[in-house]
């Protein structure tokens, strides 16, 4: 894929398949399902929802392809995300997460994992979701855009930039703007294909 000015200037890109699919999804079959299936998909699970809330912040620095390998590692690992149990981690258990070679072994995202599973279960004993709490930034609304090329897609917006104050000030970790706004994306409060992509049309389709 090429790099530099010329990769923003990239269209949905035809698959063996015959398919489109956005030009940041390479020709992967672990990627090309998560693409498909999950990516832009509204989510309301609150279990699922804090596991890709953490993921989102265990990519920062690297690729999203090294922690969709690891997903199923991770799932283990940190009990599916049941966050009661995380947060009763004590120092045996992060000395055999930092042991784990499936994960990323790195002691603040660990860490961070940890603290948010405190501060999901903080937001939880109020009335109401985390799903509520995560689908209220915008309203509810799941937010559609189908920009042309790959540099069109947003980074960050006003709406990740409320959801990472907010986060932060509930005690969460690893949430900037720019992993909101990738974790918004991925759950489906953001439906950011590219125009001409298979999936996004799929989904336009069903709607």
């Amino acid at each position: 894929m090429p790099s530099g000015p010329d990769r923003r200037k990239l269209v949905a890109q035809r698959h063996a398949d015959g398919k489109r699919r956005c030009a940041w999804c390479p020709a992967d079959p672990l990627y090309i399902a998560y693409h498909d299936s999950e990516w832009g998909v509204p989510l309301h699970d609150d279990r699922r929802l804090f596991e890709m809330l953490c993921l989102e912040g265990a990519q920062a620095g690297l690729s999203w392809i090294t922690i969709l390998r690891k997903r199923e590692s991770y799932r283990e690992a940190f009990d599916h995300f049941d966050a009661q149990m995380m947060a009763r981690y004590g120092a045996a258990k992060r000395a055999r997460l930092l042991s784990n070679p499936g994960i990323v072994r790195n002691r603040l995202k660990v860490d961070a994992f940890i603290g948010n599973a405190k501060a999901y279960l903080k937001i939880r004993e109020h009335p109401g979701s985390f799903n509520d709490y995560i689908w209220q930034f915008t309203d509810g609304r799941a937010l559609r855009r189908r920009p042309l090329h790959l540099g069109d897609v947003a980074q960050s917006t006003a709406h990740s930039d409320a959801m990472s104050k907010d986060l932060k000030q509930k005690g969460f970790r690893f949430v900037g703007s720019t992993i909101c706004y990738a974790f918004m994306q991925a759950v489906g409060i953001v439906d950011e294909h590219q125009r001409y992509c298979s999936a996004g049309m799929d989904q336009l389709s069903v709607q």
